[in-house]
């Protein structure tokens, strides 16, 4: 099973773009397998934005749930990632988050 994050910002917003690839990595270096990265313009999924709480862009949903509505440091963000993965039992390949047998 794998965990999407859902990264929401506005075209133009400088602070989203610098930190979005940034967190990317993050989010990829659990594996695609792990972990899905959704890019989305708050004005494009305005209603589902509301729906789950975004008020202002940067901000970051895992799963449906918004869990940051700041964005937070790369260490909290990964811990997080971490933490949701750990929940996930048996992984089919024998890896657990992060990469490691």
């Amino acid at each position: 099973m794998r965990i999407e994050v859902e990264f929401f910002s506005t075209p133009g917003c400088s602070h989203c773009d610098r930190t979005r690839d940034s967190l990317k990595v993050i989010a990829q270096a659990f594996g695609e397998q792990m972990v899905t990265w959704r890019h989305i313009y708050l004005l494009d999924e305005l209603d589902y934005a509301v729906e789950i709480g975004v008020l202002t862009p940067p901000s970051i949903a895992i799963d449906g749930e918004l869990v940051f509505p700041r964005l937070p440091s790369a260490a909290k963000f990964r811990e997080e990632l971490a933490r949701r993965l750990e929940r996930e039992p048996n992984h089919e390949d024998g890896i657990r988050p992060g990469g490691v047998k």
